[in-house]
């Protein structure tokens, strides 16, 4: 029988990611996070465990909203803020993003979201400047697998204190940390164009989703080896494909290699190294 538990002890991973933020961010000499804000679960999360590594003071959450963005995203923005009493911007993005758009009258809805995405990261890298903070990201494992975000959008960040958690085991957490209820409750969504949903666009739950990926990842799995835990070929196959085709964004750009002592593959030290 197949164990299919994605279960975890919410006490020991608050304790473990809290650690990871305060230790990351105090060895590169710095005492502050910044966080986008958008409403959703993830970066819920993140926001939290920041106020809880280093007190609400030390955190400044971004709500970077544009024009077509839900109201209920700037409003479960506000729960975070009003419950965890962190510092709040709000800055629309839409002046930064329209006059690229409106460049091309046939621009998909892809192409106007990764704007928005990258748009955002812009003002969060601006605004860690002015507060003196580090960028904490806001991928889940789940997302970072399949490739479900934006190349220096909304996947990049100084640290990420929860990449290692599926969606499911997020939502786990989140309601260990009290995060407010219609966050919690409400569909996914990146909230790029009017009635998107995360598992409308990727064509699958979350829940089934985070069970193949733990056998396949964490459990070392076979695509044949998931099927015949019950998984459906087609799933298993789109899944997979996934995976692989999205490897890239997991990696640093690759350097051609001309000299004895290449960045990231002669050259190699702990991020700590020299501070």
């Amino acid at each position: 029988m197949v164990d299919l538990n994605l279960t975890i002890n919410t006490d020991l991973a608050r304790d473990i990611l809290t650690g990871f933020i305060k230790s990351e961010i105090t060895r590169v000499g710095m005492t502050r996070a910044i966080i986008n804000l958008s409403g959703g679960l993830d970066s819920a999360l993140s926001c939290a465990l920041a106020v809880d590594a280093l007190g609400a003071e030390n955190v400044l959450a971004l709500r970077l909203p544009y024009r077509t963005s839900s109201p209920d995203s700037l409003e479960h923005a506000q729960l975070m803020i009003d419950q965890f009493k962190v510092k709040s911007e709000t800055i629309d993005i839409t002046a930064m993003v329209d006059p690229l758009i409106e460049r091309d009258p046939n621009i998909s809805k892809v192409r106007k979201g990764n704007i928005m995405a990258r748009a955002r990261m812009i003002v969060l890298y601006d605004q860690s400047e002015v507060f003196k903070a580090l960028p904490v990201g806001t991928s889940n494992k789940t997302e970072i697998l399949l490739g479900y975000s934006t190349m220096y959008g909304d996947s990049a960040s100084a640290i990420n204190p929860i990449g290692d958690l599926y969606k499911t085991q997020v939502r786990q957490l989140s309601r260990a940390m009290d995060i407010p209820a219609p966050i919690i409750d409400k569909a996914p969504s990146a909230d790029l164009w009017e009635g998107q949903t995360d598992e409308k666009e990727l064509g699958f739950t979350y829940d089934n989703v985070d069970k193949l990926l733990y056998l396949l990842v964490d459990q070392r799995y076979s695509p044949q080896e998931a099927m015949e835990a019950g998984f459906d070929e087609k799933f298993v196959n789109a899944v997979t494909a996934r995976i692989r085709r999205n490897q890239f964004k997991r990696m640093q750009p690759p350097i051609a290699k001309v000299s004895n002592r290449t960045v990231g593959y002669d050259f190699l030290y702990l991020r700590d190294w020299g501070t």
